[in-house]
Parts: C-alpha cells; structure tokens; sequence
C-alpha cells in the first residue's frame, strides 16, 4: 500500500504522514515548486521522517492560475483554494506513475477559515478530479468517509479529529511522535506577505506578460514605479546588490553612482533619457555621495555605457513612487 503525500515540511503535513506511517503504509512525499516557495522545508522535514521527497516545478501552470484564480485572492496575493486544486489534481496525475493507491495531505477543518472551512475542503477535492482519493488524516473523522477507509486500505479509527485554529492537539501528538524540530505554522509562501504581494500586482498591472525573471526581482531592493510601462530598483545592501546584478538580463540598464559606494539600481527594459535620469537620482539619493550637488553615475546598457550626472532625488517626491 503506498500513499503520495502533499507535503509543505510544515507540522501538519509531518503529522499526517507519520499517521498514515504508522498503518504500515509507504509514503512518498510530494511538494511542489514555483517563485513562490521553494522546497527547503520539505526537505529537512522529509530527512526527519526518512521519507523519499518528490519535488514539482509546475511554474507555469501556477502562474496561469495566479493571474485569474477563480475563487479570487486572500488578504494578499495568495489564491490558496485554487492553488490546493492545482496541487491535488497534479498530484493525482502521479497516482499511476507511483503505483500509489491514495493522497493524503495536512490539512485541518477550520484551521484556516477561508481556506480550510468545510466547504472550501469539499470545493479543492471535487476541483481536483479525485475526490474519492483525498484523505485528510488529521480530521478525518470530522470529514465524509473516503474510498481508502471504505476499501480498508486505511483504518479509520485510528485516523483522527482534530480541527480549529489551535495548536494544542498537534504539538501533544508530535511529542507523541517523537518530533522535537519543525517549522513554524505561518511563512513560506511570498504571496501572503503584503509587500511582495503589492508588488506583484503592480508589476502583472504594468507587464501583463512579465517573465519569471521579473518576478524573481521582486524579492531584491526598492522598487519605484516610474510609469505604467517602467519602473527602478534600488538595491538596498551588498545582498540586493549582487542579486540585482545577477538578475540583470539583455537590454535592462543598470547604474552605480561613479566615486561614492552605494547601490546598483536596474530598470528594466531600459529607458529613454528622462526614465535613466530618474534612475540616476534614486542611485545617487541613496548612495554616500553628496546629497547638495550632482555627482557622476555610471549606466549601462547592453554593453554599452554611458557617463550620466544626477542630483540626488528629493526623499519626499520619491515617497510617492515607492510599490
């Protein structure tokens, strides 16, 4: 008997696979990845239980989704329901690659209040073409029987019922379990930070047909929208800088002011005159150079490059510009 487990390397997803374990049942974890969240957590947390980790890259079809989620967004840029949909119905696209005879996953009833009510449980099941197949071990007894426990490949009774926002129930039961190290419930994916998120929908609003390169910038530096079609970002430490560099792809302009330290600020796509001029300012704005007098900023572009000078921008003015 073998279970495919939707696996984040969070508590939940650790507990509900030592459950299923503990049947005599083979577990194969699967976490998946995008821009988003990346699988470092499944990892460690797949050594802790000697599980073997499948890890999926299915960027382009989260990306697809994430543009248009069809049961919208929650308090940031983060589509949980359809995203649970497109992970359970690739996952059970692997059913029969695996030889595996069920999915399981960590979720909790009510744990989450829009995301893992009842219904919106019931709702990610049926969207993902396998809801017969989904077992959710932590409350199962709270949760319409599923093919698995009706065909005996699973014993119900000893699956369980927890559910709310608490946490009581699952630290008790990892104790239980011998799991002393996990990672905290919250964090993970960037689309429930604020001001990633914010910076998300301004670049699909400014570059509907952005890359994965510019949302990998979105993580580095500040970002000023300059217009609707251009934008400058400012690293804000070694860090950012040497990211930004690294992101830098044909025809973006990147600039460093000439004899001060300071940032590497990049526009991408590049710019006319007065967008590279803008640029300028904010490189100079938040170098070591003299803020009462224009200093020498050096700009490149596909090779070429050119001597700028540039004032630093008024802190004020800028304010407004700041995604």
């Amino acid at each position: 008997m073998k279970a495919l487990s939707l696996f984040s390397g969070g508590l939940d997803s650790l507990l509900a696979a030592k459950v299923v374990l503990e049947q005599g049942i083979e577990v194969l974890a699967v976490t998946f990845e995008t821009p988003f969240f990346g699988p470092e957590r499944a990892r460690v947390a797949a050594r802790k239980l000697g599980l073997p980790l499948r890890i999926v890259n299915f960027t382009d079809e989260h990306l697809a989704m994430l543009r248009a989620p069809r049961y919208g967004y929650g308090r940031n840029m983060n589509p949980c329901i359809d995203c649970h949909t497109l992970m359970l119905r690739k996952t059970g696209a692997m059913l029969a690659e695996e030889r595996a005879d069920f999915i399981i996953t960590g979720e909790v009833l009510g744990q989450r209040p829009m995301s893992q009510n009842r219904q919106s449980l019931y709702i990610v099941a049926k969207n993902s073409g396998y809801p017969d197949d989904i077992v959710r071990p932590l409350s199962a007894q709270l949760l319409p029987e599923t093919r698995p426990e009706r065909e005996g490949k699973l014993d119900r009774r000893r699956l369980l019922a927890i559910q709310g926002r608490g946490r009581k129930m699952q630290i008790e039961l990892a104790a239980r379990f011998g799991i002393a190290d996990y990672a905290p419930p919250a964090g993970g994916c960037l689309l429930t930070d604020p001001i990633f998120s914010r910076r998300l929908r301004d670049l699909f609003e400014g570059n509907p047909r952005c890359s994965v390169n510019d949302i990998e910038l979105l993580k580095y530096g500040r970002h000023f929208r300059i217009d609707e079609g251009r934008k400058v970002i400012v690293g804000r430490n070694e860090r950012d800088n040497r990211a930004l560099e690294k992101l830098a792809g044909p025809g973006d302009a990147a600039l460093h002011v000439a004899d001060y330290p300071g940032p590497l600020a990049i526009v991408p796509g590049g710019g006319d005159q007065e967008v590279l001029a803008t640029a300028a300012s904010l490189c100079v704005l938040y170098s070591d150079a003299p803020k009462d007098r224009a200093v020498k900023v050096a700009c490149t572009v596909d090779g070429r490059e050119l001597a700028l000078v540039a004032a630093a921008a008024a802190r004020e003015e800028v304010k407004g510009l700041l995604v």
